[in-house]
């Protein structure tokens, strides 16, 4: 193991590097940050907290992020590491890079703070107008300004009257401000909320997943964010809050890291910048479900939620004592929880926009553990993770192998999307 200092860090790597200072082991092991390159092959995140020393084994991202027991199987498997990182590692206290070498001076140097941040927000329908008040109203901790822009400027105008107006007596800078944006100020930001949605199947139709319907239309108009958040150079988060959530989120993504003639050159958004906010509400219909039926109760106390915001959902009642059964059907009816709103007659976004998006993204903020989907390997997977100095944070959990090959599947489905 080779061991170097940039930007106050210590770094260590299994390969030389050519573009620091080499310092001594004893002197990385005293380090308050420790950053670990990576040698991992194939697509993953550039950042990230690593939080078991399977992560050093350097194989490619995939669903062993989220399964103790494959991380196990990896640090067993792999070359000899000082037991003092192994112990960094398992503790928490390491954050994992995989970049050219040439990126590692910029990355290092990025810092977060505790600092209030600023949120814009695109289109205020309903979904984006929804978020706003719960933003609004749960977000004076973390949150100082929102910005919110839409095409419509009487919407706009009618939202920053109306949200500016809402106070604690005595209290005045409690929530935080509401702005008008003009669209070239989207991107200056701490967090960019893309809620712009397109051909959403009236109330009555047949379609059964609505959410898939969207794609084409929202994916052609995230694609155009995606590019416009490269020429800004944005370094905040890209939160895609529009259904299909997590096909939009890749869509952002590679839309970004593309040149004028639509070639990938990795100039744009990082993966673990962009994150999709549809899992929130699911893990919370699946808990309104638990708390109906004493058959499910376990789902509030063991239970997780995995995958999309849709037909591939996962919910498992329990990791230790997973019931196949209780899972699949607690999972059909947290699929078809929003049919049943539909089916008297409204659009069932008030759950989502709060659930989801409001409360998942103050999450976010805080560094709280949430539910939200991130970069897997080439694809955007939903599970519970947290943002941390490190980078994010996956939750890991020995899975029982009939949840594992439900989530085989959902990679499978989800990899069908990637453009």
């Amino acid at each position: 193991m080779f061991y170097y200092r940039m930007h106050n860090c210590a770094v260590c790597s299994r390969k030389p590097l050519s573009s620091m200072t080499e310092i001594d082991e004893s002197e990385a092991m005293q380090a308050e940050t420790l950053a670990y390159v990576s040698n991992r092959a194939g697509e993953g995140k550039t950042i990230y907290r690593i939080n078991h020393r399977g992560y050093l084994a350097d194989a490619a991202e995939d669903l062993w992020c989220l399964d103790t027991n494959q991380l196990n199987n990896l640090a067993n498997g792999m070359e000899a590491v000082p037991e003092w990182l192994a112990k960094k590692a398992d503790e928490g206290r390491l954050m994992g890079i995989c970049a050219d070498e040439t990126m590692l001076s910029e990355l290092l140097s990025h810092h977060s703070n505790n600092e209030k941040k600023t949120v814009h927000i695109l289109a205020m329908g309903d979904v984006g107008g929804t978020l706003l008040i719960g933003m609004s109203l749960l977000g004076g901790d973390c949150v100082k300004e929102i910005g919110i822009y839409d095409f419509n400027e009487n919407l706009c105008q009618r939202w920053e009257h109306e949200i500016n107006q809402i106070a604690y007596p005595w209290q005045y800078d409690t929530m935080p401000h509401v702005k008008v944006l003009k669209q070239e100020e989207l991107f200056q930001c701490d967090v960019f909320v893309f809620c712009a949605s397109k051909a959403i199947p009236p109330v009555g139709s047949d379609v059964k997943d609505v959410r898939m319907v969207q794609l084409e239309a929202n994916g052609a108009i995230i694609s155009q964010y995606g590019k416009m958040a490269r020429e800004a150079g944005f370094q905040g988060l890209f939160a895609v809050v529009s259904d299909p959530v997590d096909p939009l989120c890749q869509r952002a993504w590679k839309a970004s890291n593309e040149d004028e003639n639509g070639v990938f050159d990795g100039k744009g958004l990082r993966p673990e910048q962009v994150q999709g906010y549809g899992l929130g509400v699911m893990n919370s219909r699946a808990a309104y479900y638990a708390k109906q039926d004493s058959r499910f109760t376990q789902f509030l106390t063991e239970g997780r939620a995995y995958g999309p915001h849709g037909q591939q959902l996962v919910i498992a009642d329990s990791i230790a004592n997973y019931n196949h059964e209780l899972s699949m059907e607690l999972t059909k009816k947290t699929v078809e929880a929003n049919l049943e709103v539909r089916a008297l007659g409204y659009k069932p976004y008030i759950a989502p926009a709060i659930s989801s998006a409001a409360i998942s993204i103050l999450l976010t903020i805080r560094g709280e553990w949430h539910y939200s989907s991130n970069y897997l390997g080439g694809i955007f997977m939903g599970a519970k993770n947290r943002s941390t100095v490190y980078g994010v944070e996956l939750e890991h959990l020995p899975l029982p192998e009939q949840v594992l090959n439900r989530l085989q599947a959902v990679v499978d489905e989800l990899s069908k999307h990637c453009v």
